[in-house]
Parts: structure tokens; C-alpha cells; sequence
């Protein structure tokens, strides 16, 4: 469990660390630039949505070939992963591009500077589709057949291409032009196709479990797409679900002012570095479950699954005392306004009572997703997600407020994560997951 979840802790974490960084460095320029940032983030995880159900198939299924041995059969999901995710990365590059600023106008930005930023920082990062298209289908192929390393090199790599380019490119040094937050962008997607080539290049080299060489079949594989759309097609529904949700809670959020909307980009911000830990025992137990699933050993699959969940718990509850005790320190790295300081700083205290909760839903999703019981983690997103998080975010914000309308936005993440906590645990628990056919 130690061995796939390290690198891949440390690849996560190097990578929200850059995206606070970014963060960090457009702050420089203002609250409408974080904010800005902020309203581009849910359209494009939206955009993003299904490769990231595509992705989820690719890990569930090249793990259950590796645990039955068949290398080859492997190696053609690689391949056919490849096909579906560039496919679909072209059109949804070309869709986002052109509908940026409907998207962004959409999450009710009310500050025009804000809105502009936030228009050039997506249409950016659409361009930069394909390029993730390629390496996140890499990426799922070789966690599936149990190598998180490979995916910690190449994306530490783009991560110091992207934080070099901010430097350059957001205030303009060294001759560079002054692109302030399209800058940030554009840093970003040249560190994405850093990341891209480096992962071609260890396919190519051949020493991995799963890897390419020349005279491979690329023929669409209807047997292997349609084993790969069996977990990927709920899969895709709960990526809509919860960026659909997660838009309607921005919404929400947005309407209280660019103050308070930089305030909680800045506090979801660092809320995203803590999924690290639950998303790096999350994928090693996707891949240890699936492969003990495609060897016949249900027993060993829930092994890993109650490991990771106790090894997990540990570093939430650690996070959550940083947070409680240092949110104030934390919240002055990205923005020295009093008022959003002393605001940020009562949100860090509810975010430190969320770690627990969101550590223990975010692993035991993770390893049920490798089980290939995706139709079940829907629906629970649907529940929580969709329905219990937008809901009482909105009852909390305008028909009961709180002295401070953000803290009841804030409150509505801890009960969806206290319920997603529960229900997850309760499925994994029932044991249905284990004659679940991939």
C-alpha cells in the first residue's frame, strides 16, 4: 500500500502545491485576479469530466488484467484509452474554447475585471486539453498496472516548467511580456506538454508493465471499449453530477461579492491540498483491489481497502490540526487583506473539522472505483453532491444566515462530506463490490 501510495502522495502534492502557487502569485495583482481564476475552475473540471470517466475504466480495467496476468490484454486498453481520450480532448478543446465566456458569465462573476480574467485564464486552458487527454490516460494506464513513480517524475518536471513560467510571464521579467493571469495560464499548459511528451517517451521505452512498440494495433477494440464504458459510463454521469453541483455551489458563493469570492477560492485552494492524502491511498487502493479482484482474492481487496483507509484517517486528522491552529498564516501567503484574513481564518477552523470526513469518503470512493463499483459512488454523489451540498449551502447563506454568509457556505461542505463519509463506508462495508464483473 506504502509503495503506490508515496509516489503518488508526493506527485499530488507537488502538484496542488504549484496550483498554490499560481494562486499565490496572481494574488499579486489583486482579489479580481483570484477571483478571476476561481470562476474558470469548475467549467474546466466540467470540460474535463469525461476523460476523467474514461480515465477511471482505463485504471479498473488494465488492474484487472495485470491481477489475471494478460499482459497484452493490458496493453491494448492502454492503447484503445489513448484513441478516446484524444478524441474527446479535441472536442472538448474546441467546444470550451468558444464557449468561455458563456461559462464564466454563467458563474455570475460581478466584477468586470474579474470576469475578463477568468474568460482569458479558461480559453487558455482549453487549448491545453488534448495535452492532458494524453498524459491523464498514460497516467490511469500505469496506476492500474501498480506504477504511481512514473506519473510523480513527469509531473514534478512540468510542475518546475510551470512555476518558471509564472515568474516570467505573470509580471513580465526577463523581456517576457506582462500576461498577468492569462500568463498563469499559459505557464501551465507548456508544463502540461512538458508532462505529455515525457509520458509518450516511457511508454515508448517499453520498460513498464504497459507499454507501446512499433507495429501495435490502434483499431477501435468494440470488447475492450465497451468493458472500458461499462465502469466508465457512471463514472462519467458522477464527474457531470458533481461539477453540476459544485457549479451550483459556486453560484452561490459568487453572489456574496469579490471579497468573499476571493476568500473562498483562497480557502478552496488549500482545501484541494488536502485531498492529496485521501486521493494518493485512493488510487493505490483502486489499483491493489482491482488487481486482488482480477486474481480471485476478494479477501486481499478488502485488505487494502481497510489499510488505506486507517493510514489515510492518520494524515486527514494531522491536516486538520494545521489548519485549526495556522489558517490565519496560511491565508496571508496568498492575500494580506485584513478582511480577508480574519474572514479566511474562522473558514480554516469548519475546513479542519471537514478532514476526517473527507479523508475517509475520498479513499473508500477511490477503492470502490477500482472494484469497478462506479454506478454506486454516482449515486451517492448525486445525493450529496448535487442535492445536499447547493441546498444547504443556499438555506444557510439566504434564508437562515449567519453573521458571516461565507461560514454557512462553508458549513454546507462539512455535512455533504460527513454524509458522503457515512455512505461510502456503508457500501464498501455491504461487500457488493466484490462480484462486480469488469
Amino acid at each position: 500500500m506504502l509503495k503506490l501510495a508515496a509516489p503518488s502522495w508526493a506527485e499530488l502534492l507537488l502538484g496542488q502545491l504549484t496550483s498554490m502557487a499560481d494562486l499565490m502569485m496572481v494574488g499579486n495583482l489583486g482579489a479580481w485576479a483570484i477571483a478571476g481564476v476561481g470562476l474558470s475552475t469548475q467549467p474546466k473540471f466540467l470540460m474535463m469530466a469525461v476523460m476523467i470517466a474514461l480515465n477511471t475504466g482505463t485504471t479498473a480495467l488494465v488492474s484487472r488484467f495485470k491481477g489475471a496476468g494478460e499482459q497484452e490484454a493490458a496493453r491494448r486498453a492502454t492503447r484503445q484509452a489513448l484513441i478516446l481520450n484524444l478524441g474527446v480532448g479535441f472536442i472538448c478543446a474546441a467546444g470550451g474554447f468558444f464557449a468561455s465566456p458563456l461559462l464564466i458569465d454563467f458563474m455570475g462573476p460581478e466584477d468586470a475585471f474579474a470576469r475578463g480574467a477568468g474568460i482569458s485564464y479558461l480559453q487558455i486552458q482549453m487549448l491545453g486539453l488534448p495535452t492532458i487527454a494524453v498524459t491523464s490516460a498514460i497516467t490511469a494506464a500505469l496506476r492500474g498496472a501498480g506504477n504511481t513513480r512514473a506519473a510523480m517524475l513527469y509531473n514534478l518536471v512540468a510542475n518546475g516548467v510551470n512555476l518558471a513560467g509564472n515568474y516570467l510571464l505573470i509580471e513580465g521579467r526577463w523581456g517576457f511580456p506582462r500576461l498577468e493571469v492569462a500568463g498563469a495560464s499559459l505557464a501551465t499548459v507548456v508544463g502540461q506538454g512538458v508532462a505529455m511528451i515525457m509520458a509518450i517517451v516511457i511508454l515508448l521505452r517499453g520498460k513498464n508493465y504497459v507499454f507501446l512498440k512499433r507495429g501495435d494495433s490502434w483499431k477501435p477494440d468494440r470488447e475492450i471499449i465497451t468493458r472500458m464504458a461499462r465502469v466508465g459510463l457512471p463514472s462519467m454521469l458522477e464527474q457531470f453530477v458533481i461539477r453540476t453541483g459544485f457549479i451550483a455551489y459556486a453560484k452561490v458563493v459568487a453572489t456574496l461579492g469579490t471579497d468573499m469570492l476571493a476568500t473562498h477560492q483562497i480557502c478552496m485552494s488549500v482545501l484541494a491540498l488536502s485531498f492529496v492524502n485521501g486521493e494518493a491511498f485512493g488510487i493505490a487502493a483502486a489499483s491493489l483491489m482491482g488487481q486482488s479482484l482480477g486474481a480471485g482474492k476478494p479477501d486481499h481487496a478488502v485488505a487494502y481497502a481497510k489499510s488505506a483507509r486507517r493510514m489515510g484517517m492518520i494524515g486527514s486528522i494531522c491536516i486538520g490540526i494545521v489548519f485549526f491552529f495556522c489558517g490565519r498564516y496560511i491565508i496571508w501567503l496568498y492575500n494580506g487583506e485584513a478582511d480577508i484574513i480574519r474572514i479566511g481564518s474562522e473558514i480554516f477552523r469548519v475546513m479542519a473539522l471537514i478532514m476526517p470526513f473527507q479523508g475517509s469518503a475520498i479513499i473508500t470512493s477511490g477503492a470502490l472505483r477500482g472494484a469497478g463499483d462506479t454506478r454506486a459512488t454516482t449515486m451517492i454523489m448525486l445525493a450529496t453532491v448535487l442535492i445536499v451540498r447547493p441546498l444547504s449551502a443556499v438555506l444557510l447563506v439566504f434564508v437562515f444566515p449567519l453573521p458571516m454568509p461565507l461560514m454557512g457556505a462553508w458549513i454546507s461542505v462539512l455535512i455533504d462530506q460527513l454524509l458522503r463519509c457515512g455512505l461510502t463506508l456503508l457500501r464498501l462495508n455491504r461487500g457488493k463490490w466484490k462480484t462486480i464483473k469488469v
